[in-house]
C-alpha cells in the first residue's frame, strides 16, 4: 500500500512524452494532479492527457492564466519545452519564449504561491562539443544552438530563485529518452522512434552523416521514476543533476537494433558527436541507476 502523503502537484507539459509518463505515475500514486499543456508540440502524433487530472491548456507563459492554478500546490514539474534543437535554429524566438520566459514564469507563479518545489527539465545539450565524456555536471556549458542557450538560461533562473527566494529547485540534465508515446513526426523526432516509424512504414532509415555519433538513452519510465524521487530527495536543492545511464550506442547500432535499409543524409549543425553521462551525482543523490537496455526494448517494439 502507498503511504505516502498525498500532495497537489503540477506537471507542465504533462500531456506529452515525458510530461504524460510522470503523470500517470503520479495519479497512480493518489496525487492530485494539475497538469498545464497548449497542445503545441509539432512532433507529437497525439496528446495524451490522463482523464484523473485537472486540464489546464493554456501556454505557460500565460502568467494571468495559469498563476491561480499554482495556489495550495506542494510541487512543480516543469517539463514543457520547445524541445528540438533543429526547429530552434528556424524559430529561435519561439524556443527562446517558452524554454527562458515560460521557465520564468512557472518559477514566478511557483514562488508566490508558496510551492516547496520545482523539478525542472533541462538537457545534456548544454555540454555542446566542449567536454569531454563522460559529461559532468561541472562541466562549462557550450551551447551550440538556441534550444541549449535557452534552456540553459532557465537552469540560471532556478539558481536566481534558489539563491534569492525560498523556492527550491532541482535541475535534470536529460540525455536521449526513449519509450512508449515517443515523439513520432517529422524529420527532427528523436532518432529511436523515427527510425521504428520508418521501418513500420516500409521506408528507409535516414542516418544522419556517418551514423557514428554515439547517443546515451533513458527509458522514459526511469526518468519518470527520477522525478518523482527528486521530488522528496534530501541535498538536492539548487542542484544539476544528469540523467542517462552511463552507456552510449551509435546510431548505426541503433539501425542494427531496428533492422532494415537505410541511407544516409547530410550531417546537422548544432548537434554534439558524442554524449554519455557520468551518473555519479545521480546516483549518490537519487539512489539508482536507471537498467533499462535499449536493444531489448527495440527488438520487442518491432517484434
Amino acid at each position: 500500500m502507498n503511504t505516502m502523503k498525498k500532495l497537489n502537484i503540477i506537471v507542465t507539459g504533462g500531456a506529452g512524452f515525458i510530461g504524460s509518463t510522470l503523470v500517470d505515475k503520479l495519479v497512480k500514486l493518489g496525487h492530485q494532479v494539475t497538469v498545464i499543456d497548449n497542445e503545441s508540440a509539432v512532433t507529437n502524433d497525439r496528446f495524451y492527457w490522463n482523464e484523473n487530472v485537472k486540464q489546464a491548456k493554456f501556454d505557460i507563459c500565460d502568467y494571468v492564466n495559469t498563476r491561480p492554478l499554482y495556489d495550495g500546490v506542494d510541487y512543480v514539474f516543469h517539463v514543457a519545452a520547445k524541445a528540438r534543437i533543429q526547429t530552434s535554429f528556424n524559430n529561435p524566438i519561439d524556443a527562446s519564449m517558452t524554454n527562458f520566459v515560460g521557465t520564468t514564469t512557472v518559477l514566478q507563479c511557483a514562488k508566490e504561491a508558496g510551492v516547496k518545489r520545482v523539478i525542472y527539465s533541462s538537457t545534456s545539450s548544454a555540454y555542446g562539443l566542449a567536454n569531454e565524456p563522460p559529461l559532468k555536471e561541472d562541466m562549462p556549458k557550450d551551447c551550440l544552438n538556441p534550444y541549449s542557450i535557452s534552456k540553459t538560461a532557465g537552469e540560471e533562473m532556478c539558481k536566481f530563485y534558489t539563491d534569492n527566494t525560498p523556492l527550491e529547485t532541482v535541475t535534470f540534465r536529460y540525455f536521449n529518452v526513449y519509450g512508449p508515446r515517443e515523439p513520432l513526426k517529422g524529420p527532427y523526432a528523436p532518432v529511436v522512434g523515427i527510425f521504428m516509424r520508418q521501418r513500420n512504414a516500409g521506408e528507409v532509415m535516414t542516418i544522419v552523416g556517418d551514423g557514428e555519433q554515439r547517443r546515451d538513452f533513458t527509458h522514459v519510465d526511469d526518468v519518470a521514476e527520477a522525478n518523482i524521487k527528486a521530488m522528496t530527495a534530501d541535498n538536492v536543492n539548487g542542484e544539476i543533476i544528469n540523467v542517462g545511464t552511463g552507456v552510449n550506442y551509435s546510431v548505426n547500432q541503433i539501425a542494427d537494433f531496428v533492422g532494415g535499409p537505410r541511407v544516409t543524409i547530410p550531417p546537422r549543425p548544432g548537434e554534439a558527436r558524442i554524449t554519455l553521462a557520468n551518473m555519479d551525482k545521480f546516483k549518490k543523490l537519487i539512489g539508482f541507476i536507471p537498467e533499462s537496455k535499449l536493444e531489448k526494448y527495440i527488438k520487442k517494439q518491432m517484434a
